[in-house]
């Protein structure tokens, strides 16, 4: 057939959108270029083959060319005549050959599109004629941009919603047909107007669908199971479709091929046999709810005896109801999977198990530690205390996981006592079944006081007990670098237990597992740092371990809480207060050990800020934390902190208990000066607040005893050295501002600044003053979003009718001259800002290292000045010099 009257219909432009090559032939044709002469044109089902043809017939018609769309009758091709043939996949032997020979024959053009499967007889020969003169043709999927293109020529205007464009591509993975049978669809659903500013569909419409399973039944019964083996999460693997497909034995990898170029040809399929989640939508619809879940049952099970990925074939049988042995075995096998990759799927999979006929006492400790993942840590020890009220019923094995997860969970909550007791129970009567793991027991051990058994378990070779010799994995390493750097952070050099604890916590993150430890080794390795001065290792090893998610979801608090304490340390007031409320918003109860570090810190931030009040109100949290937290090695700074605040407000008798066992656990450890120091220093704090010089010159000397331990003790020593002697009002004020400024090189910011402070209100020479209280200034302003802080001496009363001591506040003249420029001096354009904030003239002068009665006679002076007759005039001049403020 022929025509010449009557050109070809044109396609939509939009059809060929987003395929460069496809535009590029109907250009060659418009031009009747040569290079059209031969062209072959290959593409799966729905990729724009038709609508390519019929755009190059009307092309070639508008150039004048003669356009046949069939091959019967035709012996020869003329100059002007064009030959576009679609569909040759499907032309008997006899044609494909005629065509070959047309196609070797000069003169006329001629465009042959076919599928790439099937490939009958003949369709090598022409393929090799055609492509000596010009490369195959090959439509592709379309990107991102293609279906851009395409989604803009529908709809018209400014181009398609970016959401819009990634929705369509991810539901068709830029298969053409399926790409324009979407967009069709959401267009009729709404219009194309209401497309660009509707919300996505959560499915599909339900007529795309019915469609799409109508075009799927016609590729045949077999083809149709691949797709759905597919869309139900099958690998591409013939050891697990030829069985669940029913495929021969024998011949079933020559089947399989066959059934996925079928797919890939029909455009069901990706490119690399990947499922198209509209075509899975269309298929699973179209399946009977029954005959779904046995093909996922059979896919499970194949997965279970080839030892493959369970996992993926487990979720698929959730909430199916499918039940008995083999499902409860691949709930099991799939639980314990997700247990090694830190999923919290783990439970879910667990219970199913139980549901499926496992027994619940069998299943008890990965339970357990499955409910470690998710933060249940109360499910987690109902599980374990199931396994340990009788342990003669379960293996070994489950006995020491429970109890491993038991200790973890007994530590989190802050009895690490109870936890010590647990390995050592575990030690003694499940000897053989505990091995190597035994050295998680000696960070609870030595966080208790039991230094030699710590050390004898850290030491013992677990293989000459009988016990296999534990594999070296990098859970195995992490759990022995975290022993080993506990054990040297009081019995060896805390430089190498900083190093070791780091790469435990390393080794931890790379191994993907939330292992059952006492604590993570990212938060010992902090409070390490920390003990030693080095805060950036301290802050680095907390933010890997919050981006991979180290030690679960009921670690991510105690991380969070600890860069409080460390932006606490840097003089960031700001950032601990921000990480304060993140790990701790109102409303949310705290595990033990996770509240005593949230109220420490809480105490902290209120008594750098020099708010009585607030203090008031955090102390009472603390009081609180304090009673449900018994003592141990790592938690003597945050105890410490406590004990400055209690001095601060005359209730020393809540943590006096508490501090005679800090005392008695650092005897039994053999006062390590890591740990030791710091408790030192706040007793030193906590006798100048109550004008101990006796109390003071003791924790004086334990700091110098100290010194050697590490740079963060040294510059403890030297400060407190200068701190006794200002009790008696001796300055020595270089020697003052090199301990200042030793405290802030170790991440003590706010002590030096407070050392500086005090000592410059104790000298009589007005020089040293002036250089100590540029020090102090200049100490405890330095870091990220921090604001000076700092107290003044005088004898007011807070609410309680309690004086303020010298030691707690500092009397600082204003040693800053008033500038000659404009209505108000620098200073008191800073105390008006704080005025205008709403602070009290005590805060401002906190806030300035200025007294209360300086700040007033700053406010009288302005007053004065700007001519104000009433505080809201006051308030009104200083909004128009320095801005609106925040009226108190």
């Amino acid at each position: 057939m022929s025509t010449r009257t009557q050109p070809a219909p044109r396609a939509p432009e939009r059809l060929l959108a987003g395929s460069p090559a496809a535009r590029r032939l109907v250009h060659e044709a418009a031009a009747r270029s040569t290079v059209t002469r031969r062209v072959d044109v290959i593409g799966p089902g729905g990729h724009g083959k038709t609508v390519l043809l019929d755009a190059l017939a009307a092309a070639f018609t508008a150039a004048g060319v003669t356009v046949h769309r069939e091959i019967a009758g035709m012996t020869e091709l003329g100059i002007d005549d064009a030959l576009l043939l679609d569909d040759a996949h499907l032309l008997p032997p006899d044609e494909l050959d005629r065509l070959a020979l047309l196609a070797a024959a000069p003169g006329g053009h001629l465009v042959v599109a076919h599928r790439p499967w099937p490939r009958p007889p003949g369709t090598a020969a022409l393929g090799s004629v055609l492509a000596a003169t010009r490369p195959p043709v090959v439509l592709e999927a379309l990107d991102r941009t293609g279906v851009a293109a395409r989604a803009a020529l529908l709809l018209g205007g400014d181009g398609p919603p970016a959401e819009l464009v990634d929705h369509v591509f991810e539901q068709t993975a830029g298969l053409p047909g399926l790409v324009d049978r979407l967009l069709g669809a959401l267009v009729e659903r709404v219009g194309s107007d209401c497309v660009r500013g509707m919300p996505l569909p959560a499915e599909p419409p339900a007529g795309l669908l019915v469609q799409l399973g109508y075009l799927v039944h016609g590729l045949g019964d077999e083809v149709g199971g691949l797709l759905l083996a597919r869309a139900l999460g099958a690998p591409l693997e013939s050891e697990v479709l030829i069985p669940l497909l029913g495929l021969s034995p024998d011949d079933g990898a020559v089947q399989l091929d066959e059934l996925l170029e079928a797919a890939r040809a029909a455009g069901m399929l990706t490119g690399d046999g990947k499922a198209v989640p509209l075509v899975s939508a269309a298929v699973l619809a179209r399946t009977p709810r029954a005959s779904r879940i046995e093909l996922r049952r059979t896919l499970a099970e194949i997965e279970l005896d080839r030892g493959g990925n369970v996992l993926a074939a487990a979720r698929g049988l959730l909430g199916t109801g499918a039940s008995g042995s083999r499902v409860a075995a691949v709930f099991t096998t799939a639980a314990e999977e997700a247990l090694r990759t830190g999923s919290p799927e783990a439970g879910e999979l667990f219970d199913a198990a139980v549901r499926a006929g496992s027994s619940a006492l069998a299943l008890a400790a990965g339970r357990a530690e499955a409910a470690v993942l998710t933060g249940d840590l109360d499910l987690a020890l109902t599980q374990a205390d199931q396994v340990l009220s009788d342990p003669d019923l379960v293996p070994p094995a489950d006995a020491v996981r429970a109890g491993t997860v038991a200790a973890a969970v007994l530590a989190h909550r802050g009895l690490l006592g109870r936890s010590a007791e647990l390995y050592r129970w575990m030690s003694t009567a499940l000897e053989p079944a505990m091995g190597a793991t035994a050295v998680l027991a000696v960070p609870a051990l030595i966080g208790t006081g039991a230094l030699d058994e710590a050390g004898k378990m850290l030491h013992a070779p677990a293989a000459g007990h009988g016990a296999p010799v534990r594999p070296p994995t990098l859970l195995a390493g992490a759990e022995e670098l975290m022993a080993q750097g506990v054990y040297d952070s009081v019995a060896g050099s805390p430089t190498a237990a900083l190093s070791q604890l780091t790469r435990a916590a390393s080794l931890l993150e790379a191994s993907q597992r939330s292992a059952l430890l006492p604590d993570t080794p990212a938060a010992l390795a902090a409070l390490v740092a920390v003990h030693c001065g080095e805060l950036d290792v301290a802050q680095s090893v907390l933010e890997r371990a919050l981006r991979v998610g180290l030690g679960g979801r009921g670690s991510v608090t105690r991380h969070r809480l600890l860069l409080g304490w460390i932006a606490l340390f840097r003089g960031a007031t700001g950032a601990a207060r921000s990480a304060l409320a993140v790990a701790s918003p109102p409303g949310a109860v705290l595990e033990p050990r996770d509240e005593l570090l949230a109220a420490a810190l809480d105490v902290a931030l209120a008594r750098r800020a020099g708010d009585l009040a607030v203090l008031m109100t955090a102390w009472g949290r603390a009081r609180e934390a304090i009673v449900r937290h018994p003592v141990d090695l790592f938690v003597l700074q945050q105890l410490g902190e406590l004990w400055v605040a209690a001095t601060r407000l005359r209730e020393s008798s809540w943590v006096r208990p508490h501090l005679d066992e800090a005392t008695h656990l650092l005897s039994r450890l053999g006062d390590p000066a890591l740990w030791a120091a710091p408790l030192h220093w706040s007793g030193l704090q906590a006798a100048i607040l109550s004008e101990s010089r006796d109390a003071a010159k003791l924790h004086a000397a334990a700091l110098e005893a100290a010194a050697d331990g590490s740079r963060y003790a040294a510059a403890m020593a030297a400060a407190a050295q200068h701190w006794v002697r200002l009790l008696d009002s001796e300055v020595d004020a270089a020697g003052v501002e090199a301990a200042a400024r030793g405290l802030h090189a170790v991440g003590m910011a706010w002590e030096g600044g407070k050392l500086a402070g005090q000592a410059a209100i104790r000298t009589r020479d007005r020089k040293a003053m002036t250089a100590l209280l540029g020090c102090a200034r200049a100490l405890q302003s330095t870091g990220p979003a921090v604001r000076p802080v700092a107290v003044e001496a005088d004898t007011d009363s807070d609410p309680r009718g309690l004086p303020v001591t010298a030691t707690e506040t500092e009397a600082v003249p204003d040693l800053a001259s008033d500038g000659a420029d404009g209505p108000l001096s620098d200073r008191e354009r800073e105390v008006a800002e704080l005025v205008l904030e709403g602070l009290t003239y005590r805060q401002i002068g906190e806030r300035l290292f200025i007294s209360a009665k300086t700040v007033e006679h700053h406010v009288a002076r302005m007053r004065q000045r700007l001519g104000s007759g009433s505080r809201g005039e006051l308030f009104a001049h200083l909004r128009q010099i320095v801005g609106p403020g925040t009226d108190a």
